[in-house]
């Protein structure tokens, strides 16, 4: 990584100490230190098999839209990628947006593809993992509606959530409906940023509005080939969805693993929710994706804070440092054969 990025990494995590002081300034550390020396290993080991689950359904779904697009990853590689992929949205800000142009960089790099091929498959991975999200989001909420209390807060949520899915679902189809009007506001807007950015940077050339509107057209016709292969996006739906049990079963298993059970359909739709964090300025949301997911388990469940904060510790312990270690060694190995 180049030395900007590490700077911008760091000034991320930074950002993150905040977050964390003021989660644990309204909880005793105290309990939660002996909620974590009390949790079972052989059920952490599962929380991690478990994990490990999640990242690989979640890559072979990048592997589908990859093969969708003539592009052939092997098992294996399509691991690393999606680990190498992870990684990067986990230290970098704003989640995905923020680690997919270097996302896009790894699979050109290791396929031999354009950069806005792999930009494409990247951002239809991450598309597609919201439907699952969603949907399994709404099943919790009503199955907690229905055999639960449903709280002021549950309704809350409810309307949020349905706030956030009209959002973007219509934004969604409004822009894929007048993408062709998209493509030319987007290349004039970024030609005229990157024009005001030339004149302020020496030596630095800004391309013309032709290349830019190539690229995006490209960009584009990417996408469209995905959209039109409906047996390959339901495989690569499947996945997602199996992504995200993976990571409720995880969540589920992390309260097991300290002798507590909460409802699954509890952590079914918390972990989306919470998911939502992952777009402020914090590397992976770490910090954020945290206190949402704690002050959703402390509002719609009866377990003491102090549980609920060391499931969580162990859950995003693991969601977040197994994909950034083995993402971050992939990247490794990328750069260093690059500089040789």
């Amino acid at each position: 990584m180049d030395r900007s990025l590490v700077r911008r990494v760091l000034f991320g995590f930074l950002l993150t100490l905040p977050v964390f002081g003021l989660l644990f300034w309204f909880v005793d550390i105290g309990p939660v230190l002996a909620a974590l020396q009390q949790a079972q290993r052989t059920i952490l080991a599962l929380v991690l098999l478990t994990t490990i689950c999640w990242l690989f359904a979640w890559s072979q779904s990048l592997r589908t839209v990859l093969r969708t697009l003539d592009v052939s990853v092997s098992v294996p590689r399509s691991f690393f990628l999606f680990s190498g992929a992870t990684f990067s949205n986990n230290v970098t800000p704003f989640g995905q947006a923020g680690g997919e142009p270097i996302t896009a960089y790894l699979i050109s790099r290791t396929s031999n593809t354009k950069y806005e091929t792999g930009l494409a498959a990247i951002a239809s991975v991450d598309t597609l993992n919201f439907v699952p999200s969603f949907l399994f989001a709404v099943i919790g909420i009503g199955y907690y509606a229905v055999v639960l209390t449903f709280t002021s807060r549950m309704k809350y949520a409810a309307v949020v959530l349905g706030g956030l899915g009209v959002i973007i679902f219509g934004g969604g189809y409004y822009l894929w409906r007048s993408r062709t009007a998209a493509q030319r506001r987007l290349s004039s807007g970024v030609a005229a940023v990157l024009s005001r950015v030339a004149s302020v940077i020496p030596r630095f050339s800004a391309p013309s509005q032709a290349a830019i509107r190539d690229r995006i057209a490209h960009f584009v016709r990417t996408i469209e080939r995905i959209a039109t292969n409906p047996t390959r996006l339901a495989v690569a739906l499947g996945f997602s969805g199996a992504g995200w049990l993976f990571q409720a079963g995880a969540l589920w298993l992390a309260f097991y693993a300290i002798g507590t059970t909460v409802p699954f359909a509890v952590v079914l739709f918390a972990i989306p929710i919470s998911a939502i964090a992952g777009v402020t300025p914090l590397p992976g949301g770490a910090g954020g994706i945290e206190t949402v997911l704690v002050a959703l388990l402390t509002s719609t469940t009866s377990v003491e804070s102090a549980i609920i904060v060391a499931a969580v510790i162990i859950f995003r312990g693991l969601i977040y440092w197994v994909p950034t270690v083995i993402g971050g060694s992939v990247l490794a190995v990328l750069t260093a054969k690059r500089v040789a």
